[in-house]
């Protein structure tokens, strides 16, 4: 009996459709480890500006090539681009295709948001899209990433020679010996009781980002094993060890939400995921895939991470996130999971001015620029679905008021057309009221630190209110609030104009004009509300932040292409030079 012709079309049309979705993930592929490759050429050259074009440029990626393949997609199937059954035959034959494939949950993803781009689907649509909400995206990797061994017999320093050894570059080490010296005697002190080495194991993929190399890997001894991470940068007398990081709660900063991402050449990601999880056992997996550059499987991760903690939570409900209500933002979480959901408002209270696109635009800056262990990473979402009955009355109600065109009813779920996902912070202000007064003064220390980080990346925060920054468990202190954000180069720092009257002196308002940039650094301290003690505490630590002169210098630093370096690791763990 002959298939019937049209059916025989239709199985054809499905087959091309899946090896065109498939050959243009690869040539994105290609094309995210071509960009990621350069990193060690801009290392060796000390190319920083570079470095930060192609972190941009690979963000960028993603995008567009997925709308290069929406446009390809709709060419070949035509009239049928809207065909759901065709569809769901696409994704069968795409299955079977890339089932071989250690890293097919990048695939699945990718080929997910092209049914999504084509469907405009709410929620998720099993029938055209991969969901898999009761695995991690990791169980059925057995490959080990490829690594490096190094048996201890002898002294350490000794081994750490062989390490700098093996990964060479095209600008020699400065004092390679002394170097593996100064590793080996800081692991050592670092190590404490942790008894004598026995091996080193090192990935074979070096990690750049920013104005380093990592080389990272695992430190073992006869019954345990610690991370191990090693710093380098590239002075004028060659490259050199910055750093050795052997402490968890260390590189887990290293590998951190509000750190930019790694250009790590890797070959396949979910392998290097499994072993970076040995590390960081406490890590989400959507964080390892982000930070390596991956945002897109992030996103993916850790969405189907909180959908299946929700599953686990019928009772739970959605809140108002802690802290002051924004005027910009309306912002709820579930308080078992530590996430918050951000709904822009359809309107502005004054004195806000900014545009809902102005907000959006604010968000696309900081998820492109170096966020220097200061910023939050936002990850920006569609059309989720929840259960409607987890919304408290009081958060619904808010919902439905002042974010009406982002929130709609579904039957029995609610849908928000757009929000962003980030981690929850503690807000500042409520630590310094709540906290006893050394942990808030530490904390108000590290928002001073927290805005000349901030600064000297060319980030003006803006709105500077301690209710805009958050505490991590690690006593960092985080911006997250970034409607009113602007680069440094952008604004006008003034020195406040002397009063040439009694008139001016006693008028209510503002008597001297103030532009759309403008800045007034010496108003600052007035506006955050600490206590006399931790006002005083502040500006004798980091008073220039108050002066616009000091925020001048940072223009033209900026200016000069003068960025600042800022390691994720403390100024005591750098090693000496020489």
């Amino acid at each position: 009996m002959s298939k019937n012709p049209a059916i025989f079309e239709h199985d054809a049309l499905a087959i091309d459709a899946a090896e065109l979705l498939r050959d243009r993930f690869a040539d994105y592929n290609s094309r995210f480890r071509a960009i990621t490759r350069r990193a060690r050429q801009r290392f060796e050259q000390r190319d920083w500006a570079g470095a930060r074009e192609d972190a941009r440029e690979r963000i960028a990626l993603y995008d567009r090539c997925v709308a290069e393949t929406s446009d390809a997609v709709a060419a070949l199937l035509g009239p049928n681009a809207a065909d759901k059954a065709l569809w769901a035959a696409i994704k069968d034959h795409y299955a079977a295709m890339i089932g071989p494939l250690l890293d097919q949950e990048l695939n699945k993803t990718f080929f997910n948001t092209l049914s999504r781009r084509f469907f405009g689907t709410l929620g998720v649509d099993p029938a055209i899209e991969f969901v898999a909400l009761d695995i991690e995206p990791t169980d059925r990797i057995t490959h080990p990433v490829s690594r490096k061994s190094y048996a201890v017999f002898g002294a350490l320093a000794d081994e750490f020679e062989r390490v700098l050894a093996d990964f060479a570059f095209g600008v020699p080490y400065a004092h390679p010996a002394i170097c593996a010296t100064r590793l080996a005697a800081a692991l050592e002190a670092q190590l404490g009781d942790f008894g004598p080495v026995v091996a080193l194991e090192m990935l074979e993929t070096v990690f750049y980002r920013e104005q380093r190399a990592y080389l990272i890997g695992r430190i073992f001894g006869e019954r345990r094993f610690a991370p191990l991470i090693v710093a380098l940068v590239n002075g004028d007398q060659g490259i050199r060890a910055d750093a050795v990081i052997s402490d968890a709660e260390q590189v887990a900063q290293v590998f951190g939400f509000t750190r930019s991402y790694f250009q790590a050449d890797l070959a396949t990601v979910g392998d290097a995921v499994v072993f970076l999880r040995t590390l960081l056992p406490r890590k989400p997996v959507d964080e390892l895939y982000t930070v390596l550059g991956r945002a897109k499987q992030g996103k993916t991760e850790r969405y189907r991470h909180f959908f299946r903690h929700l599953a686990r939570h019928p009772d739970e409900a959605f809140v108002h996130a802690d802290g002051e209500r924004g005027m910009v933002m309306a912002v709820f979480t579930l308080p078992s999971h530590p996430l918050v959901f951000k709904v822009i408002r359809d309107r502005f209270a004054a004195p806000k001015t900014m545009q809902r696109a102005d907000v959006m635009a604010k968000y696309a800056l900081v998820f492109q620029h170096d966020r220097v262990g200061r910023l939050v990473d936002a990850q920006e979402f569609r059309h989720l679905r929840f259960p409607r009955r987890q919304f408290a009355p009081a958060l619904l109600a808010e919902l439905f008021e002042t974010c009406p065109s982002s929130v709609r009813i579904e039957g029995d779920d609610l849908v928000l057309a757009h929000c962003y996902v980030e981690r929850r912070l503690r807000p500042l202000n409520l630590v310094v009221r709540e906290a006893d007064h050394d942990t808030a003064r530490r904390a108000v220390l590290d928002y001073g630190q927290a805005i000349k980080d901030l600064a000297r990346s060319n980030i003006f925060p803006g709105d500077l209110l301690l209710k805009n920054f958050g505490l991590t468990r690690h006593g960092r202190a985080i911006f997250y609030d970034y409607d009113e954000l602007a680069l440094v180069t952008e604004c006008r720092f003034r020195a406040l104009p002397k009063a040439r009257s009694d008139d001016e002196e006693t008028y209510a308002g503002a008597w001297y004009h103030v532009g759309e940039h403008d800045v007034f650094p010496e108003q600052f301290p007035q506006f955050l509300g600490l206590d006399a003690d931790l006002r005083t505490a502040l500006v004798g630590t980091h008073g220039e932040i108050f002066d616009p002169a000091w925020w001048r210098e940072v223009q033209a630093k900026i200016g000069r292409g003068d960025y600042a370096d800022l390691p994720p690791y403390p100024q005591r763990m750098r090693l000496g030079q020489g």
